[in-house]
C-alpha cells in the first residue's frame, strides 16, 4: 500500500519563521516569530484572519474540541480563545519567563504549562486561574498529557520524566543521547520520541524500554504527528531535510519497523507539522485529547468527501498581504472549556 501527497493549499502566512501549528476539525492556526497567529478555514481553503494578542514569539498552540484554542508565547502569557468569534476570553500571565509548552487535559478542566522560569504550572480552566505550581531543577521545553489523562510527561533536554496524575510524582524516566525535539503518545502507554538525529524511537511508558527504533530521515527530525484511519495507525514525520514522511505502524508488531506509505520533498526547512483530518471521513485522530463529537458542526456532518491534509511550515521570509483581524482582550472568563453547571435555585 502506498499513498500520494498533493499540495492542496499553500500560503505565505508570516513575515518570520513559523514556530507552532495546531488543527481542529475546521481550522488550522499557525504561530510565528512575527508575534502573530494566523487562522485558516480548511473547509473553504481561505485565510480567515489573524490574532494579535501576544507580544513575543508564539511558542505553542493547542485546540480543545471545536470551541476553544490556547496559545502561549515568549511574553509569558497564555491566552484562551473562543473559536466561534475568535475573541480572547482570558489572558493569563503564566510564567515569569517564556511559555515553552502547554497541554490540555482530555476533560478540558485542566491544563499544564512549562516555562523558562523552571516551573510546571497547573491551570484550572473552568475558573481561569492557577491551581498548582511545581518547581523543576531545570527548564522543561515540552509537556504532554496522555490520551486517557492519567499521566503526563515533561521533556528536559534529552530526558523524559513520566508523571502519574493522582500522585503528581515521577514514575519513570527515559533518557536519549540527543536533545528531544518532539514527542507523541501513540497509545496511553507507548511514546514516539524524535530528536536531534535521524531516528524515531518508540518507548514503553511502563518499562521505559525502547520497543523499536529506525532511521526515518537524513537530518534531524523537527516534529512528529500521529492519527488513526480505519484502524490503521499512521505516523507523520517532518525533518530539517525538507521531507515529510508518512508511516504505517502495526501496534501488534510494535518491534517491527513501520512501513513507509509516502514521502514528499517540500524543499523547505521544516519547523513544525500537524495533520488536518476531515471529520466526515472515517477517521479518528490519535491525539492527546478525547474527541468531542457532540460539538461537531452541521456542515462537518454533511460533508461526504474523505480527505487527509498534511500542513507543513517553513522558514520562508516572504510576506503576504493579509487582512489583519485584531481581537480585544476580554477580561471576564466565561467558563472557557468546561461549562459550569447552573446552580438550581432551591425554593422553600
Amino acid at each position: 500500500q502506498s499513498w500520494t501527497v498533493v499540495p492542496d493549499f499553500t500560503h505565505h502566512a508570516h513575515s518570520a519563521s513559523l514556530s507552532a501549528v495546531a488543527v481542529n476539525s475546521r481550522y488550522v492556526v499557525t504561530g510565528s516569530r512575527d508575534e502573530t497567529i494566523q487562522i485558516y478555514d480548511m473547509k473553504k481553503k481561505i485565510e480567515h484572519g489573524a490574532l494579535l494578542q501576544h507580544n513575543g514569539t508564539i511558542t505553542c498552540l493547542e485546540f480543545y474540541g471545536t470551541a476553544h484554542l490556547l496559545s502561549g508565547a515568549e511574553d509569558g502569557v497564555i491566552c484562551i480563545w473562543n473559536t466561534k468569534r475568535w475573541e480572547c476570553l482570558k489572558s493569563i500571565k503564566a510564567h515569569k519567563g517564556h511559555v515553552s509548552s502547554l497541554s490540555i487535559h482530555p476533560s478540558g478542566k485542566l491544563a499544564l504549562s512549562v516555562g523558562t522560569d523552571k516551573t510546571l504550572r497547573t491551570w484550572n480552566l473552568v475558573e481561569g486561574r492557577s491551581a498548582f505550581i511545581k518547581n523543576l531543577k531545570q527548564n522543561a521545553h515540552i509537556i504532554k498529557w496522555s490520551p486517557d489523562g492519567e499521566k503526563y510527561v515533561t521533556v528536559i533536554t534529552n530526558k523524559v520524566d513520566i508523571y502519574k496524575l493522582d500522585t503528581a510524582s515521577i514514575t519513570g524516566t527515559i533518557t536519549t543521547e540527543k536533545r528531544i525535539s518532539s514527542l507523541r503518545f501513540i497509545t496511553d502507554s507507548i511514546l514516539a520520541i524524535a530528536g536531534d538525529d535521524e531516528i524515531i524511537r518508540f518507548y514503553s511508558c511502563d518499562s521505559q524500554k525502547c520497543l523499536c527504533e529506525f532511521k526515518a530521515h537524513e537530518n534531524r527530525i523537527k516534529d512528529i504527528y500521529s492519527f488513526e484511519r480505519e484502524g490503521q495507525h499512521v505516523i507523520v514525520t517532518a525533518s530539517s531535510d525538507g521531507y515529510i514522511k508518512m508511516w504505517n505502524l502495526d501496534l501488534n508488531k510494535i518491534k517491527d519497523v513501520p512501513s513507509l506509505l509516502c514521502e514528499v520533498n517540500t524543499k523547505a526547512r521544516l519547523t513544525c507539522l500537524a495533520v488536518w483530518l476531515d471529520q466526515a471521513s472515517e477517521t479518528k485522530e490519535n491525539s492527546d485529547k478525547a474527541a468531542t463529537s457532540s460539538q461537531a458542526n452541521e456542515d462537518e456532518k454533511s460533508s461526504i468527501v474523505t480527505k487527509n491534509k498534511v500542513c507543513w511550515t517553513d522558514k520562508s521570509n516572504k510576506t503576504a498581504k493579509r487582512k489583519m483581524k485584531i481581537t480585544p482582550d476580554k477580561q471576564k472568563l466565561e467558563a472557557p472549556l468546561q461549562k459550569k453547571k447552573k446552580k438550581r435555585n432551591s425554593s422553600a
